[in-house]
C-alpha cells in the first residue's frame, strides 16, 4: 500500500513538472499554444503538489502529523497556494474552451546541426525505397536494417537516437509506415541476445520479412505476473529418431495470437530444485509439433485473439534452446541496449482527445464554439491536461537520449500514466452519449467497444499494479516485496 501511494505521489509529480516545463519553454520560445500550456499546467501543478503533501503525512504516518518531520510545512504551503489562486476547475473549463477555438500545442523538438548531414544520407536511401513498388517496401526495410533501425547489427543499424529521429520523420514525409512486429518485437531481441548464430540466421530476418509469426507462452494459470513461479516442465528426453532434446508438459494462458502463430516463445523449469529464478529454460516452439492443444479464450469485447495452450510431452530439440536451459530468466527479461526512441507529432493531446472534441460538439454539448455544461468542460480539459503531459513526458525522455544522459523516470510514469488517461477518454465518451451508449450501433458501438476493449491495457504487459511495483522499487529505491 505504501509502495502504490509513493508511486502515484511520483506519476503526479513527474506530470506536473512535464506540463509546467513547456509552459515555460513555450513561454521563452514564443511558439504556439502559449496559452493552452500555461492552463494546462495550472490545472494540474497546484493539485499536485496539494495531494503530494497530503499523502506524505499519510505516508510518514504519526511522524508525518507532528512537527517531528516538515512535512505539515510542505502541506500548508500547498494548501495555501491552493487557496489563493484559481481553483483547477476554472483552469480546466478555460482549457477546453481554448482547445474549442481551435489552439492546439504541435509536437516537435529542434534537432541538433548534427542532423543536416545525417539527414541528406538517410533521405536518399528512403526515396530508394519510396520509388520501389509498394509490395517491396517491407523486404527493403528489413534488409536495409531501417525496418528497426535501433536493433544491432546485421538486423538494424545500431542507429544513434538522432538517427532515429531523422529516419523516422524522412520515412513519414514519404509516406511509408513500417510494419507492426507484434510479439515478434519481444521474441526478436531475446535470439539476437542469448541465441545462436543458427537461431539469428534461422529466424530474425525471415521474421523481419513477414515470413514467419511469433506467440509468447509465459503466463500461467498460476504464474501470471510473477513468472518465476511458473509450473510447466522440461525433461531431458531423445525422440524416437534419437535427437537430444527437451519434453514440456504444462499449461499456458493469455497468449495472444496462438490459433495462428507458426513458433512459440516458452519459458518452462528445468530444475526444480534450484532456487526459482535459476532452474528456468527458453524454448522455442514450432507450433506444428505433436502434443500442442491451443484453445481459444473469448474476451469481454467477443473477440479471441487471448488463448490457453496445453502442452502434453512436446518435443523440443536442443537446437531450439534460448541460452543455456536454466538460463531463461535472463532471456526472458532482455532489452536491447539500444532502446527505441521515436517523437511523436501532431496535436500533443492526439486522437482520442480530439475524437472527444467531436463528440462533444455532435452531441450538442457545444453551441456557437461555448459549452452549455461546465462540469463537462472541466473533465475534457482535465483530460487535455493529462493527455498534455504524456506527450510532454516523451519529449523529455527524447531529449534525455538525445543529450546522452541515463534514462528518467519519465518512461514508466508516461506507461502508468497513458493507460490511465486511454481508459478516462473512453469513460468520457460513454458520459458523453448517455443512453446511446447502451447500444452497439453507430458512436455507441465505437465508444462501448474502445472502452470494453481498453480494459487490458492496464492488465496486458504487466499489470499497472505491478508497474507501481516497479516506479515505487527501481526510481523510488523502496524494498522488494519479502
Amino acid at each position: 500500500a505504501v509502495k502504490h501511494r509513493c508511486a502515484d505521489m511520483l506519476v503526479e509529480l513527474e506530470a506536473a513538472r512535464a506540463l509546467v516545463w513547456d509552459a515555460a519553454r513555450c513561454d521563452d520560445e514564443g511558439t504556439a499554444g502559449r496559452r493552452l500550456t500555461v492552463d494546462a499546467a495550472a490545472s494540474q501543478a497546484v493539485e499536485a503538489a496539494f495531494r503530494c503533501a497530503k499523502d506524505a503525512i499519510q505516508t510518514l504516518g504519526g511522524i508525518g502529523y507532528t512537527w517531528e518531520h516538515d512535512a505539515h510545512l510542505f502541506l500548508k504551503r500547498a494548501t495555501a497556494t491552493r487557496q489563493l489562486l484559481p481553483s483547477a476547475t476554472r483552469w480546466r473549463q478555460g482549457l477546453a474552451s481554448l482547445v474549442l477555438a481551435g489552439e492546439r500545442r504541435p509536437l516537435g523538438i529542434e534537432l541538433p546541426p548534427d542532423a543536416t548531414a545525417l539527414r541528406a544520407e538517410v533521405r536518399r536511401e528512403v526515396a530508394a525505397i519510396a520509388a520501389a513498388p509498394r509490395r517491396e517496401w517491407n523486404r527493403l526495410l528489413a534488409e536495409t536494417g531501417y525496418l528497426v533501425a535501433h536493433w544491432p547489427e546485421p538486423f538494424g543499424l545500431d542507429a544513434s537516437p538522432l538517427r532515429q529521429l531523422v529516419i523516422d520523420e524522412e520515412l513519414a514525409a514519404a509516406g511509408i509506415r513500417r510494419r507492426h512486429l507484434g510479439v515478434a518485437g519481444w521474441v526478436l531481441p531475446t535470439i539476437i541476445a542469448h541465441g545462436t548464430d543458427e537461431q539469428r540466421d534461422r529466424f530474425v530476418m525471415p521474421t523481419l520479412l513477414g515470413e514467419l509469426s511469433w506467440c509468447q507462452m509465459f503466463s500461467e494459470p498460476g504464474a501470471g505476473s510473477d513468472l518465476a513461479s511458473l509450473s510447466t516442465r522440461a525433461v531431458r528426453v531423445c525422440d524416437g529418431d534419437g535427437r537430444s532434446g527437451w519434453s514440456l508438459s504444462g499449461q499456458k494462458v493469455w497468449t495472444t495470437m496462438a490459433h495462428t502463430a507458426q513458433w512459440a516463445i516458452c519459458l518452462a523449469r528445468t530444475d526444480p530444485d534450484v532456487a526459482r529464478h535459476d532452474g528456468i529454460g527458453c524454448f522455442l516452439l514450432d507450433m506444428a509439433t505433436p502434443g500442442i492443444e491451443v484453445r481459444p479464450l473469448r474476451e469481454l469485447t467477443g473477440m479471441a485473439l487471448f488463448n490457453e495452450v496445453f502442452l502434453t510431452d512436446v518435443f523440443v530439440p536442443d537446437d531450439c534452446v534460448v541460452g543455456s536451459p536454466t538460463g531463461g530468466w535472463e532471456a526472458a527479461r532482455t532489452t536491447l541496449a539500444n532502446e527505441r526512441v521515436s517523437m511523436s507529432s501532431g496535436s500533443s493531446f492526439g486522437p482520442g482527445v480530439e475524437a472527444l472534441f467531436e463528440l462533444a460538439e455532435r452531441r450538442g454539448v457545444t453551441r456557437d464554439g461555448r459549452f452549455n455544461d461546465l462540469t463537462v468542460a472541466a473533465e475534457l480539459g482535465r483530460l487535455v491536461a493529462t493527455a498534455h503531459a504524456v506527450a510532454m513526458l516523451g519529449v523529455r525522455s527524447t531529449l534525455r537520449a538525445l543529450g546522452g544522459s541515463e534514462p528518467g523516470p519519465e518512461a514508466s510514469v508516461r506507461k502508468l500514466l497513458g493507460v490511465v488517461l486511454e481508459q478516462d477518454i473512453q469513460e468520457a465518451g460513454l458520459s458523453l452519449l448517455g443512453v446511446d451508449a447502451a447500444v452497439t450501433d453507430g458512436d455507441g458501438a465505437v465508444w462501448s467497444g474502445g472502452f470494453l476493449g481498453n480494459r487490458a491495457l492496464s492488465i496486458a504487459g504487466g499489470t499497472s499494479d505491478i508497474q507501481r511495483n516497479v516506479i515505487a522499487e527501481r526510481l523510488l529505491g523502496l524494498p522488494r516485496d519479502p
